[in-house]
């Protein structure tokens, strides 16, 4: 429990520390809204247990609960990770559910300023992608009860959004000659294989 509400990004960042304190190797996120479903902690664990050094990212299988708006704005939001990460090694770069390595996590939020908000999430997914880190992408039941809350903030998440997107488009610029040599490498080596 935190004093004071930080983030979204803020309470990952601070229970990704008190994972890292206690000694654990890897931390699990799944978002309190009731959305997810809890039956898949285990898949999640085991694919954790099967590639320790990967980051384990959700996506969703939704049902008929989903909210069209919603469905069709998290592409948005995809579409510009896809960009900024010059890759599509993320399916979902908002779903409220991954397990963490903890010591690799860190270590990115150490290095680079993220947000502590609901950017969090599509941040580190870019940053986890341009540091060479391994994405196992989870199917998982998404359900939207009628009496869910949202903790979206609609006009302060969206801007805080853009911003992150417009800062890491020019990160990827930056970066793009080296992760386009990454890409060229790892194809070569699998047509090679």
């Amino acid at each position: 429990h935190l004093p004071v509400n930080g983030g979204k990004g803020g309470a990952i960042k601070a229970g990704l520390r008190a994972a890292q304190n206690q000694g654990y190797s890897h931390a699990l996120q799944i978002d309190a809204d009731g959305q997810h479903a809890v039956t898949d902690i285990a898949h999640f664990i085991d694919a954790g247990r099967r590639s320790p050094a990967a980051l384990i990212c959700g996506y969703p299988a939704y049902d008929d609960s989903v909210p069209s708006l919603r469905f069709y704005a998290r592409y948005l939001t995809h579409l510009w990770v896809w960009i900024n990460s010059l890759s599509l090694a993320v399916k979902d770069s908002m779903c409220g559910f991954r397990l963490y390595p903890v010591t690799a996590t860190l270590a990115l939020i150490n290095s680079q300023s993220m947000g502590n908000r609901m950017e969090f999430e599509s941040e580190i997914a870019v940053h986890w992608v341009w540091s060479g880190g391994e994405v196992i992408n989870l199917q998982t039941k998404v359900t939207y009860p009628a009496d869910g809350i949202s903790h979206f903030a609609p006009w302060r998440d969206n801007v805080l959004i853009s911003k992150m997107h417009a800062s890491l488009f020019f990160g990827m610029l930056w970066r793009s000659p080296r992760l386009l040599r990454r890409k060229l490498l790892q194809r070569k080596q699998r047509e090679g294989a």
